[in-house]
C-alpha cells in the first residue's frame, strides 16, 4: 500500500480539506450478551442515568464484512439477567467459545477463536458486591477457559482447561470495583489471546460515578502469518475501524474511556489523545484521578479510566505513539460534534 493510500495520510487530507480543523477556524472556536434486551430493566438504579449526550449510532453502522460493528461494540454494554436469590443480587452471564473468519481488512482474512462471535468478547458489566454467575460452553474445537481478573476462590480462577463441548460455571463476588478484564488461559496463553478470546469486566462502585459519554477501546494485535509477531492491530477488533469511521461525540461532553491493553508479543504501548488532555483513574480502583495527561503507556492486560472533554470541534485522532502500531492498525478519531 503506498504512502497515499494509507489510513494516515487519508485523515491528513480530511484535516486538509475540512474547514473545521483549519487553524483560523480553531481560533474562533476558542457502544450482544445475554440479557441486552432487558437491560434498562436489570440495572435499575445502579447505572449512572442517561443524561449525557451522545450521538445517535446508526443501527446498521458498517460491519467490514464481519457479523457485529466496532461502533456498536464501543457502547456495547452487557448487564447480563437478573436474579434475587438469598437477598443478594446475582448477575447471570452466557459465555460461549467459538470460531469465527474475522475480515481484518480488504485483503486479509483471519481465523478468530472468539467468545459469542466477536472479537473483542462482550463487556461483561456488574455492581461492586454482587454475585457474578457465566455459564461457559466451549464450542471452539480446542480445550478454552475463562480466567477473570480481580477477587475470587481457587475453584473460580479459570486456569483449569474445558474441553471441546463441554462446559462450566464461574461464580465469585463482583469485587474489587474497577476495569478488568477476562481471556482463556489454556497454554499457551499468548495465542489464545492473540487469537482473540478476551474481553473486558466492568464493576462499578457502590455509587455511580458522574453521568459521561462511556464507551470501551480494547487494543488487540494479529499474528496473521503465525511468525511469532503481530502484523496487524486494532481496537475493537478491527484494524483502521475508527479511523474510516471516526467515533462521533459532543463538544464539551464528559467523555468516559474503559482502555484495555490485550495487544500480546509487543511487550508495551502508549495511548496517545490529540490536542486534548485526560484524567486517568489507575485500573478503574479509584474515584479520584491520579494525574492527567495526554499520553499513558500500558503493558499488556494493563487498564485504566480515562476521562476528558474537546473544547473544539473537529476530528482528533488517538493512537499509540509506536508508529509501526499505529500505522498498521490501530489508529483512530473523534469526530466533535459543535455543541451549538
Amino acid at each position: 500500500m503506498s504512502n497515499l493510500d494509507s489510513p494516515l495520510e487519508r485523515f491528513r487530507q480530511r484535516f486538509i480539506h475540512n474547514p473545521l480543523l483549519h487553524r483560523r477556524q480553531l481560533l474562533k472556536y476558542g457502544l450482544a450478551g445475554l440479557g441486552l434486551t432487558t437491560a434498562g430493566l436489570a440495572w435499575q438504579g445502579l447505572k449512572p442515568q442517561p443524561t449525557a449526550k451522545i450521538p445517535p449510532v446508526a443501527a446498521n453502522s458498517p460491519t467490514m464484512g464481519n457479523s457485529f460493528s466496532p461502533m456498536q461494540t464501543l457502547r456495547d454494554f452487557d448487564y447480563g439477567t437478573v436474579k434475587q436469590e438469598n437477598g443478594r443480587t446475582v448477575r447471570e452471564f452466557k459465555l460461549v467459545a467459538g470460531n469465527t473468519t474475522l475480515q481484518l481488512n480488504t485483503a486479509v482474512s483471519f481465523n478468530s477463536w472468539n467468545f459469542n462471535g466477536r472479537v473483542p468478547a462482550p463487556t461483561l458489566r456488574a455492581k461492586a458486591g454482587e454475585l457474578i454467575r457465566v455459564s461457559f460452553l466451549n464450542q471452539g474445537g480446542h480445550s478454552h477457559s475463562v480466567h477473570f481478573h480481580g477477587f475470587h476462590p481457587a475453584a473460580m480462577d479459570g486456569i483449569k482447561p474445558i474441553r471441546n463441548g463441554r462446559g462450566t460455571i464461574y461464580e465469585f463476588e463482583a469485587e474489587p470495583y474497577g476495569v478488568h478484564l477476562y481471556h482463556c488461559h489454556v497454554a499457551p496463553v499468548t495465542r489464545h489471546v492473540g487469537k482473540g478470546l478476551y474481553g473486558m469486566l466492568i464493576i462499578d462502585p457502590p455509587e455511580p460515578r458522574p453521568v459521561a459519554d462511556e464507551m470501551v477501546l480494547l487494543m488487540g494485535g494479529y499474528d496473521t502469518n503465525d511468525d511469532g509477531k503481530n502484523e496487524l492491530y486494532a481496537f475493537n477488533g478491527v484494524p483502521d475501524y475508527y479511523m474510516m469511521h471516526p467515533i462521533e461525540i459532543y463538544q464539551h461532553q464528559l467523555i468516559r474511556l474503559y482502555v484495555l491493553n490485550m495487544i500480546e508479543i509487543d511487550p508495551a504501548v502508549t495511548f496517545h489523545l490529540h490536542a486534548n488532555m485526560f484524567d486517568v483513574y489507575p485500573t478503574g480502583m479509584s474515584l479520584k484521578p491520579s494525574h492527567t495527561s495526554d499520553v499513558i503507556t500500558m503493558g499488556t492486560a494493563e487498564r485504566h479510566i480515562l476521562e476528558f472533554k474537546f473544547k473544539y470541534p473537529g476530528e482528533f485522532m488517538f493512537h499509540p505513539h509506536q508508529d509501526g502500531i499505529a500505522e498498521n492498525g490501530c489508529m483512530g478519531a473523534f469526530k466533535v460534534i459543535s455543541a451549538t
